[in-house]
């Protein structure tokens, strides 16, 4: 069990850093729109990446000098766009919503969460090549990767559902406004820091 617990401890500090999915996972979750969709989409997508670098895959992308950066203009491109558009609707203020009001189509929530998850290129360095290098250690690698999956299902649950709790705060509409400044502040930051390398 101790291959186990050092795979979901090192899977939980990795996730834990607020980033792109992660704001849009607990702004789900305050909307209570659409959230286990979404938290399933994060915690599947994590744990079949977690298995590619348990198995491997990691060498691909140090294989591979130019999918780096290509990874890194995709996500860079969508993480300017989303955080646009986010910085948009704080600067309009009308879209403003209550906590449990539904925000867009189950679809439109699945397709944001898997381009989010998918085109961040710090998915894959962190999920799929830092795991798949730490797993290599342990005579039960996949035990390892399984600690790992487990983390980032009880990471996502716990934001998505959890952010429900901060409700009372966001019946203010100026509350959505801020959360949605420092969500598109966000993304831009970290688009720019996929485009610097």
């Amino acid at each position: 069990m101790t291959t186990y617990f050092a795979g979901f401890f090192l899977g939980f500090s990795l996730i834990l850093a607020i980033g792109a999915q992660n704001a849009f996972v607990l702004r789900q979750g305050l909307m209570r729109a659409h959230v286990l969709p979404v938290v399933l989409v994060c915690a599947l997508s994590d744990a079949v990446l977690i298995a590619a670098g348990v198995a491997g895959f990691g060498a691909l992308a140090t294989a591979v000098p130019g999918l780096e950066w290509g990874m890194r203009l995709f996500g860079a491109a969508f993480l300017v766009w989303y955080g646009l558009r986010t910085l948009w609707g704080a600067w309009q203020g009308g879209q403003a919503m209550q906590a449990g009001e539904q925000a867009g189509s189950l679809q439109m929530a699945v397709l944001t969460c898997l381009a989010l998850t998918w085109l961040n290129p710090h998915v894959y360095l962190d999920t799929v090549v830092l795991l798949g290098a730490v797993s290599s250690q342990y005579s039960d690698k996949f035990l390892f990767g399984a600690g790992a999956a487990c983390a980032s299902l009880v990471f996502f649950f716990s934001l998505g559902f959890g952010a429900r709790l901060l409700a009372p705060v966001f019946e203010k509409p100026q509350a959505w406004r801020i959360l949605d400044l420092c969500i598109g502040v966000t993304m831009l930051l970290i688009a720019w820091a996929l485009l610097r390398g």
